[in-house]
């Protein structure tokens, strides 16, 4: 079992900043780390991820604007955080993070990015 528990939402202007972060524990076993969006009566959407090997990876629609990145010095929390610029008003949306472990992803309970026009 893992636990993942994200922060960092809250409510921005259009052009401003957000740092998401997410903490999953315990961190033996975890692969990739992805964060994911969802809007009212969708599914989620990836939008950035990162696997264990330090490789990232975005959606076309955040490229130049979102990063991704991780914190490895702690050894019992593995901690991602997804650093979102130039935000636009079509970014508002629950964003979750996912720790993939073994055949399994964890989920977070999500926190809401709301971007103001």
């Amino acid at each position: 079992q893992v636990r993942v528990v994200e922060s960092g939402g809250g409510l921005v202007q259009a052009g401003g900043s957000l740092r998401l972060s997410c903490a999953a524990s315990p961190t033996s076993g975890i692969k990739d780390i992805g964060w994911y969006r969802q809007f009212p009566g969708n599914d989620r959407e990836l939008v950035a991820s990162i696997s264990s090997g330090g490789s990232s990876n975005y959606a076309d629609f955040v490229k130049g604007r979102f990063t991704i990145s991780r914190d490895l010095a702690k050894d019992t929390v593995y901690t991602v955080y997804l650093q979102m610029n130039s935000l636009k008003p079509e970014d508002t949306a629950v964003y979750y993070c996912a720790a993939e472990h073994g055949p399994f992803e964890y989920w977070g309970q999500g926190t809401q990015v709301t971007v103001s026009s």
